[in-house]
Order: C-alpha cells, then structure tokens, then sequence
C-alpha cells in the first residue's frame, strides 16, 4: 500500500540512536543496590555567610534547576556540613559555578572543613560583595547565583534547601561583541563517581534532533 511504503521509507531514514558496536553490548546489565546514579552532575562552590562577619566555602555535588518561572533552583547539604547552620540562619547562599582553572580549589572546599580553615585566604580567592543576600560571591567564578531560600525539606542523609534565585552575576570575559554569553569558553567541569571531568566538545545544540537540513 502507498502509506504502508511512505513509512518504511521514512523509518529507512532514520539513524540509529547509538552505534553497533555499543548496541551489541548494552542489554547485558548488573543489578545494584539502589543509589545515586544520576551523573555526571555539576560540582559547584557554594558560599554561605553566619550573618556575623563570617563566611565559608563548601562544595556541593547535589545541586540543579528545579523551575523556570520564577527561577528555581536547590543544594542538598548534610546537617553536619559547617555550612549547614548557615544557610538555616540565614536563608542564604550562592552558587559559584566552577572550571578547570577552580579545580583544585572546588575540591579542596569540599574535603576542608571552614571550622579549621579560612578557604578564601587558604586559596587566594576574591570575594566579590553579592548585590542581595549577604554570603559573598567568588571573583574568579564565571558565573555567580545569588539565591534566597524557600523551604528546607528534610529528606534523611542531605536536607534540601529549595532557593529561589534573585541575581546572577556573568563575567564578561566570556561575553562576545553582541553580549552572548560563552560559557564553554571558561571550560566549565563536572563530577561523576568520585572523579572532575573538564568539558571539551560540543555534541550538538538544542534542538539538532529535528532541524531540518
């Protein structure tokens, strides 16, 4: 039949998802226990102030976007976590995206404990006043998420603490001359199993899948 040809004609068009070789031996999976596997995920410095002159750096791993309108987003921070108390009593934090060059100091402010260290000296990082919350931003970051907190919701291991978003801060050294801003140019990393992975191709951008040639 016409329609009947149309189709396999159109489903012969179609690329397969993913190559032979890895088709071949994708089906055969082991079972584990159930655990976080959602990765890579970003590795971000999360600054927090206690509201008395003081200020801390930890590094959060569980952390992304949960709304658009109004701009949403959320870490998760075990309660024995120095930066813990702080976000309680202040309500505040910022989210410091890191690169390549801020490897070395996002894992360090992950392993360091802030009641032993003071991490912006430690590191020779600049702080940079926020414009409305009070935890400071990190200069040498590209982009600065300055965020108010909303609810802290108490899930076991890690409380959430779901903040909306109230500025963000972009450097200017990776704006073109139409004011685009480029992040893959400050060679952003991320984290996966207990590893940092920089960033170095660009697979394809939203929408490609159905662009047509």
């Amino acid at each position: 039949m016409p329609g009947k040809n149309r189709r396999s004609s159109h489903s012969q068009k179609r690329k397969p998802a993913i190559s032979k070789a890895v088709h071949n031996t994708m089906y055969t999976k082991q079972e584990w226990k159930p655990g976080n596997m959602v990765y890579p995920v970003p590795a971000v410095m999360v600054t927090v102030a206690d509201g008395n002159g003081g200020d801390n750096i930890i590094t959060v791993a569980w952390t992304g976007t949960t709304c658009t309108n109004p701009p949403m987003v959320y870490i998760s921070v075990r309660p024995e976590r120095h930066s813990y108390q702080m976000i309680k009593k202040t309500g505040e934090f910022v989210i410091n995206l890191t690169t390549r060059e801020l490897a070395f100091a996002t894992d360090y402010c992950g392993v360091k404990s802030g009641r032993e260290v003071d991490k912006f000296k430690e590191l020779c990082l600049t702080r940079q006043k926020a414009s409305k919350v009070s935890a400071p931003l990190i200069g040498e970051s590209p982009v600065n998420i300055e965020c108010r907190v909303a609810e802290c919701i108490e899930l076991g291991s890690h409380h959430m603490f779901l903040a909306e978003v109230v500025s963000v801060h972009a450097s200017e050294a990776y704006m073109d001359g139409k004011g685009a801003f480029h992040l893959e140019k400050a060679e952003p990393m991320v984290y996966s199993h207990g590893k940092y992975f920089g960033l170095s191709q660009v697979l394809g951008s939203f929408g490609y899948s159905v662009k047509k040639k």
